[in-house]
């Protein structure tokens, strides 16, 4: 999945640093599924010339944050710098790890919390059972907020003219043929999510894969993130993912969400 933007064309603000967003274009540029990119490569994902991402990732590799040979370069360790403050100052996936390993025995799911991050939701910790995804999951995988379980979570959480700003952000493209991409209908489910405190979507980002999410909460009562179980259709059926999973997941956020208070 290639979720850049043109980083020439984000921002008109004067305060707007073009070659800061071509920098950090470049960095996304590489995820699982390319860990290793030529420069030709490397400019078409990051929507930038050729020039200019050769520059960038001399720089990147001057500093550490990328390695390079005759053919190919890739990401070091040490890009992890850049997320490990957040991550930190979040305290969630350090709490939030006890409580979905525990989700994941009892349920025999893969299980998964993430973050709102614009349109997009960012996996922040995991426990995987098996791979249900032709796209492999890791920390710091993203996907697009209106077509899963936690993304719908986390935007029924938002106020209504962010919830609609963020809507407008997203590409609505159908993934699968069940993907709703429809706003009116969208928004519907947002409502409904928003009362109920739970989202299922089943076959909307992949085909055959169903989750069940629900929020996490911060002491002020605002969603901090979302946590979710994931199943095969060919495994599991909609009715045991909503009555025997579904419980069991609330549990879980409940359970952070307490310990939450006490951080």
């Amino acid at each position: 999945m290639n979720a850049q933007a043109d980083p020439a064309g984000e921002s008109s603000s004067g305060d707007f640093v073009q070659s800061l967003a071509r920098g950090l274009a470049v960095i996304r540029a590489f995820d699982a599924e390319h860990p290793e990119l030529s420069l030709s490569e490397v400019s078409r994902r990051a929507g930038i010339p050729a020039a200019a991402a050769r520059r960038f990732l001399r720089t990147l590799d001057t500093l550490g944050y990328v390695r390079s040979d005759a053919r190919a370069f890739a990401l070091t360790p040490r890009v992890l710098e850049l997320g490990f403050s957040y991550l930190s100052a979040l305290s969630l996936p350090e709490t939030m790890q006890p409580h979905l390993e525990r989700l994941s025995r009892e349920t025999g799911e893969s299980v998964s919390a993430a973050v709102l991050s614009g349109d997009e939701i960012v996996y922040v910790a995991r426990v995987p059972t098996r791979r249900i995804m032709t796209v492999g999951i890791t920390i710091g995988t993203r996907f697009p907020a209106y077509a899963t379980s936690m993304g719908r979570v986390l935007l029924a959480a938002l106020p209504e003219a962010q919830r609609d700003e963020a809507l407008a952000r997203a590409p609505m493209e159908p993934l699968t043929e069940r993907t709703t991409t429809d706003a009116g209908r969208l928004r519907a489910e947002l409502q409904r999510v928003r009362e109920q405190g739970w989202a299922i979507v089943d076959g909307e980002l992949e085909p055959g894969l169903r989750s069940a999410a629900a929020p996490v909460r911060r002491r002020d009562g605002s969603v901090a993130a979302a946590v979710n179980v994931s199943t095969s259709a060919s495994r599991d059926t909609l009715a045991h993912l909503r009555d025997a999973h579904l419980p069991r997941l609330l549990e879980t956020a409940a359970a952070i969400t307490e310990d939450l208070r006490h951080v």
